[in-house]
């Protein structure tokens, strides 16, 4: 399938147009902060190496299958992934995968996820 398709250089204008309309949409409805994380965001999409891409997408695609309590608790444990040493990130994960249901509902009350930005 993907040998029909043409490359972007190859796409009429009227495609290219189509392609990038809802995000020129988002671009616009935007504020400066969301603009620059668009931006930083992009950046960092084109600095990925195929396999962080493929990890990246893969992630992205178990998270949308997460009921609404498993993503509070992946933006609780990733909240704090951000600020611990790989040491004790791998300590907290063996904690987190020792933990009843019960006591990972307590652990996101007493570590809520970082407020998103919008």
């Amino acid at each position: 399938a993907s040998a029909a398709l043409p490359n972007w250089e190859q796409l009429t204008p009227a495609q290219r147009d189509a392609l990038l309309a809802p995000l020129r949409d988002r671009w616009n409805g935007a504020d400066a902060g969301q603009r620059q994380r668009m931006l930083s965001h992009g950046q960092r999409w084109q600095s990925m190496s195929p396999e962080e891409r493929d990890k990246a997408r893969r992630g992205l695609r178990r998270f949308e299958h997460m009921s609404p309590e498993q993503r509070e608790q992946a933006r609780a444990l990733f909240g704090q992934m951000r600020t611990l040493s790989p040491a004790q990130r791998d300590a907290l994960r063996e904690r987190w995968a020792d933990m009843t249901p019960e006591q990972r509902k307590e652990w996101v009350r007493e570590n809520p996820p970082p407020v998103k930005p919008r």
